[in-house]
């Protein structure tokens, strides 16, 4: 491992980023800040992190304007756009001083190295953010230290960046609704998801803070959204503060997450055909972000075709989570319109997460706009 100017930090230190102290946690876990962002990582890989720094890091990088940025990547270890972008983001600022400080919170670093979302010995870096289901887990102290030591810097702004495994566009999520976040939000994508689960996500525990946005930038590896994503903090970095005004009407699409489906974790489920509990289609990731009427196919059932999606309420909507899905003649069919997002064909994420959400269009209030 190369050799930089590290500060370690135990998990339990909520000092400010500017004094050192150790503590010993239950959990071992270790943070690593960095008072400067070395040279030689602007060339190294996602994949090759662990051979540089010692586990998830946090930098800090002097801006002309005081009140940070704060910037995480790798939360899910196979997801690379955003450790691309600060790259290239820092690439093209060489030899000038940023618009304003920057804090990138570089994440799960094993998972990164093995090339997947989390290791099988891991509770998922983005599901562990104040406000989880998980608060015991060791990655959860990892988080509340990270939340407490961003917050006393008193942060203008956080962004998570993230890749799906679907046919998505990009676009922003946010966990609340008032307008700086829209505004955030739409710097990056006129379409902008509002969500309140899952819970224990970094958008939300910092939305607490300053107004938060989840970057979703599409498939991993993509050169275009390394540029977006680089783009967007450029942009965010530039901005000395938000609009006094509304986002406009016509340059926002929002939408709200009403449903997650899930796979039961005992069922199996295939792509192709063969048969298996759920035989989804083989493009089913095509619906993704599509206006899909009732009755729509998402494939069908075999085995004894008996078996159920787990359809879980993903949203404030006053809407029965049963009425999302039929089984009609051994199909599987939405029973209502919706708008499908994130719907994948890679098993691994629908095991570790779900198979995809159904949204709608809602007004600035939250409010389901009818007909979506």
């Amino acid at each position: 491992m190369e050799e930089y100017l590290v500060r370690r930090i135990d998990q339990g230190d909520t000092k400010r980023m500017g004094e050192t102290i150790r503590r010993t946690s239950s959990a071992g876990t270790q943070l690593s800040c960095f008072e400067d962002f070395p040279h030689e990582l602007l060339d190294v890989a996602a994949c090759d992190l662990w051979r540089h720094l010692p586990g998830p890091s946090l930098f800090s990088l002097p801006g002309r304007d005081k009140r940070p940025l704060f910037v995480t990547v790798l939360l899910h270890g196979n997801e690379n756009t955003g450790w691309s972008a600060i790259q290239e983001l820092l690439r093209q600022h060489q030899g000038r001083d940023l618009p304003r400080r920057l804090l990138v919170f570089v994440g799960n670093i094993d998972a990164a190295k093995a090339d997947v979302r989390t290791l099988d010995n891991q509770t998922d870096y983005n599901r562990t953010w104040p406000g989880t289901r998980y608060p015991e887990a060791p990655e959860a102290e990892l988080m509340r230290q990270i939340v407490d030591l961003v917050a006393a810097e008193r942060p203008f702004a956080s962004v998570d960046i993230h890749n799906n495994s679907g046919n998505n566009p990009h676009y922003g999520c946010v966990n609340h609704l008032g307008e700086n976040y829209l505004h955030l939000a739409r710097l990056f994508s006129r379409t902008v998801v509002f969500f309140t689960r899952p819970v224990g996500v970094q958008s939300a525990a910092m939305g607490a803070v300053c107004p938060a946005v989840t970057l979703e930038c599409g498939v991993p590896g993509s050169r275009s959204a390394t540029a977006h994503a680089a783009q967007f903090l450029d942009a965010a970095l530039s901005l000395d503060h938000f609009p006094e005004h509304p986002v406009p009407a016509p340059d926002l699409d929002l939408l709200q997450t009403a449903i997650i489906l899930r796979v039961p974790p005992d069922a199996s489920f295939t792509y192709d055909g063969s048969d298996a509990d759920f035989r989804f289609a083989s493009n089913i990731d095509r619906l993704n972000f599509s206006e899909l009427e009732a009755g729509t196919r998402l494939g069908t059932l075999g085995g004894n075709g008996d078996r159920r999606l787990a359809v879980i309420p993903g949203g404030e909507f006053d809407a029965d989570a049963d009425s999302y899905i039929d089984y009609v003649d051994g199909e599987i069919r939405l029973a209502q319109s919706a708008i499908p997002a994130m719907l994948t064909l890679d098993p691994r994420a629908v095991r570790l997460d779900c198979l995809g959400y159904l949204m709608h269009r809602i007004d600035r209030s939250g409010r389901r706009i009818a007909g979506s």
